[in-house]
C-alpha cells in the first residue's frame, strides 16, 4: 500500500512480546493538515500516531507499526490502561469540534478503509478492535465523533453494531452499566460523571442524533443491542 514516510521523533518501543489488538481512530482537531503533520512530528509536542490520512486521501506513516506511538494518552478499554501499548493510532485530518467539525471526505474514508483492511489482515484483528479515541478516553475526548460513518464501517466488518432491541425491553441503568463495562467502557454502577461520559461516547458512535449523556430508554436499548452483538460475536 502506498504511504508517505514522514517519521516522528515521538516514539518508543512496545513491551517485548506485545501484540497489536486494536486500532484507535482520532481526528486531528487542527485547522489544516499541514499544521497537524507538523505537530505530530514536533519533539516539543510529545504526541504522534502511526498514520495520518489527509482529506485528499494521502496517507503519511509517522511511526512504524512495531513501535509505540504516543496517541492515546490516559486511556482505558476492557480493563486495559495505556492503550498506546497495544494499538495502532490513526489520525484523520479534520478541524474537529473546536475549529469547524465537518463530514469526512470520501477520498479520506476510502483510504482509511484500505488501511484498515491491511492492518486487520496483518495482525489478525477481531471485528470489535476498532475504537474511537472518545471510547477509551471519554472524559477528555470527542473524536473522531458523530460525523464519522461508524455504521458503514461496521457493515464492512470494522466494528460491531447493535442488534435491534425495543425500548420497552431496555435494561435498567444498573444492567446497562454492566453491559457497557463488558463491552469495554470505563463506567461505574451509578449515574455519575464517569457514566455520563461513557454514555456520551457511546451515543457519539451509535446514536449520533441524541448526544446527551442521559440514560434514555432508546440509549439503554442500544446498549443492550450492542452487548448482544458483542456476546454473539465472541461466542462464535
Amino acid at each position: 500500500m502506498n504511504v508517505i514516510w514522514h517519521p516522528s521523533p515521538n516514539v518508543d518501543d512496545r513491551h517485548e512480546g506485545q501484540l497489536i489488538t486494536s486500532v484507535v481512530l482520532h481526528y486531528t482537531g487542527m485547522r489544516t493538515g499541514e499544521e497537524a503533520l507538523a505537530r505530530l512530528r514536533s519533539a516539543a509536542a510529545k504526541v504522534s500516531a502511526h498514520y495520518l490520512i489527509d482529506e485528499d486521501g494521502k496517507i503519511y506513516q509517522l511511526v512504524r507499526d512495531e513501535q509505540r506511538a504516543w496517541h492515546a494518552g490516559t486511556s482505558f478499554w476492557r480493563g486495559e490502561t495505556s492503550l498506546n501499548n497495544s494499538s495502532i493510532g490513526i489520525e484523520l485530518v479534520n478541524p474537529g469540534h473546536e475549529f469547524g467539525y465537518r463530514p469526512f471526505p470520501s477520498a479520506q474514508i476510502a483510504r482509511l478503509e484500505q488501511l484498515l483492511d491491511h492492518v486487520w489482515k496483518q495482525y489478525h484483528l477481531k471485528r470489535d478492535a476498532l475504537l474511537a479515541h472518545s471510547d477509551i478516553a471519554p472524559s477528555r475526548k470527542q473524536d473522531p465523533g458523530e460525523l464519522f460513518p461508524w455504521h458503514d464501517f461496521a457493515q464492512k466488518g470494522f466494528g460491531l453494531w447493535p442488534k435491534f432491541v425495543e425500548s420497552a425491553a431496555a435494561p435498567d441503568l444498573y444492567q446497562a452499566t454492566r453491559m457497557l463495562a463488558d463491552i469495554g467502557y470505563d463506567c461505574g454502577a451509578e449515574y455519575d460523571q464517569r457514566l455520563r461520559f461513557a454514555l456520551l461516547a457511546f451515543q457519539r458512535r451509535y446514536q449520533p442524533r441524541s448526544i446527551s449523556g442521559n440514560p434514555e430508554p432508546t440509549t439503554l436499548a442500544l446498549v443492550k443491542g450492542l452487548w448482544l452483538a458483542w456476546q454473539e460475536y465472541h461466542r462464535a
